[in-house]
């Protein structure tokens, strides 16, 4: 177990702590929940970084960063979802469609993995990945400035 392998499930670990801090209404809740987002969301950039700097690429690394990912931005989504009754009747659609798409990427990258070949992010998918996380504190932050 190296270090981007620790960063990458401490990010795992982090996403019930984020949702359980987003559940309470309070200011200070927010922060912090917006803190633990920011802090799960370094841990992304942190630990490929790392990996490839020390040279410390591993197939578990390659299947469980992407999971991880994937953890943390549908636990989020599904927080503003039930959190936010604004968003709801837009957001809810946006949350499905990137659930399902979630689950079509995994599913292939499971049958892949069947045949021995680990499928690495790709640079389309970094950057959708950094688009969602935007896009989630946008929304945590703006009820705080109103």
């Amino acid at each position: 177990m190296n270090l981007p392998n620790k960063l990458t499930l401490l990010r795992v670990v982090l996403v019930p702590i984020f949702m359980a801090f987003m559940f309470i209404n309070t200011l200070w809740a927010n922060i912090a929940g917006l803190a633990i987002f920011i802090i799960a969301s370094l841990t992304d950039m942190l630990d490929g970084k790392i990996a490839r700097k020390r040279n410390l690429i591993t197939n578990f690394g390659k299947f469980i960063d992407p999971l991880a990912d994937k953890f943390m931005v549908i636990g989020a989504m599904l927080v503003l979802l039930y959190k936010y009754e604004y968003i709801r009747p837009v957001f809810f659609w946006a949350v499905l469609i990137v659930i399902f798409r979630e689950l079509a990427v995994t599913s292939m990258r499971l049958i892949a993995s069947g045949s021995g070949v680990v499928v690495p992010a790709n640079m389309l998918g970094k950057i959708k990945t950094v688009t969602q996380i935007v896009c989630i504190c946008t929304v945590i932050i703006e009820p705080m400035l109103i």
